[in-house]
């Protein structure tokens, strides 16, 4: 029966790193708790429907009756009891799997920078100086240490056999850590809606050995292809499954640039609207 359900394309429930694997058995405890609710209700639908069927004339008719102190008791003080279950797993678990909290490790986090685009993910590579677009690779075994903004519209940035899902807004900067057991391939996307090209926003990552990661490394510093301002201006520019593109060389500070253009915006903006106020005083 489970073959059938396709557990294999099933990420979540089948997790390739601690964050994912901590997010599902959180997922499974709550499930569980909640179940003490639901399977009693369930079965005594059934009963009650069973008991006071037409039929059974042994029921008992009790037209008069209107309240009951025990009943009142199981009906609100289990609940409860449940809800503040909850409230204090989901509290505790919300500040362990906080995703801007580092991971502990004896192995220094690997740093990649990702910018959410319409409709595709560029990832950058500051130590190294290169960059990928739709190719998320960093070597297996070790912390995964991402910074996230968007160039566009707010995305959702999801790898969800590794866990975590953060949002990507222009001009902010988000935060996140994973970390996969071993080697493989993963699927990442978009799982916010952002327009015409949504559905094929998504991107590969790959989680290699430290001779394939090196590998992966020399394959794109052999690109053609260098990632400079007037570049960068091509590629943000919409397009709908995009092929992955390697680029040998970055041009410096380029997520800071990024981040930059809409905070200035931003500031900008307020300033025109205090000197328009000021005017008008």
């Amino acid at each position: 029966m489970l073959s059938g359900c396709g557990l294999s394309d099933a990420p979540i429930i089948s997790p390739k790193g601690p964050i994912a694997l901590a997010e599902r058995d959180l997922l499974f405890t709550a499930t569980a708790v909640m179940l003490l609710v639901i399977i009693p209700v369930i079965v005594m639908t059934f009963l009650f429907a069973w008991r006071y069927r037409a039929s059974n004339m042994k029921a008992r008719y009790a037209p008069n009756w209107s309240f009951s102190i025990p009943l009142e008791a199981t009906v609100w003080l289990i609940p409860a009891a449940i809800v503040m279950a909850l409230g204090h797993l989901l509290w505790n678990a919300t500040h362990k799997l906080d995703p801007y909290k580092r991971l502990d490790s004896a192995a220094a986090p690997f740093e990649v920078q990702v910018v959410a685009q319409d409709w595709k993910w560029l990832f950058i590579y500051p130590e190294q100086r290169i960059a990928s677009v739709n190719e998320l690779a960093f070597p297996s075994g070790r912390p995964l240490s991402l910074k996230i903004t968007s160039d566009t519209v707010m995305n959702s940035f999801f790898i969800p056999a590794l866990g975590g899902q953060i949002y990507a807004m222009a001009g902010m900067q988000a935060r996140l850590h994973l970390l996969a057991d071993q080697p493989g391939r993963f699927t990442g996307r978009n799982t916010q809606y952002s327009g015409d090209g949504f559905a094929d926003q998504h991107f590969e990552a790959i989680a290699a050995s430290k001779p394939d990661f090196e590998n992966w490394i020399a394959k794109v510093r052999q690109s053609q292809d260098t990632l400079d301002a007037a570049a960068y201006r091509a590629l943000a520019a919409p397009s709908i499954a995009h092929p992955v593109t390697y680029y040998s060389s970055v041009a410096p500070n380029l997520f800071e640039t990024i981040l930059a253009k809409y905070r200035g915006h931003k500031a900008r903006d307020h300033q025109q609207a205090a000197e328009a106020a000021n005017r008008k005083f």
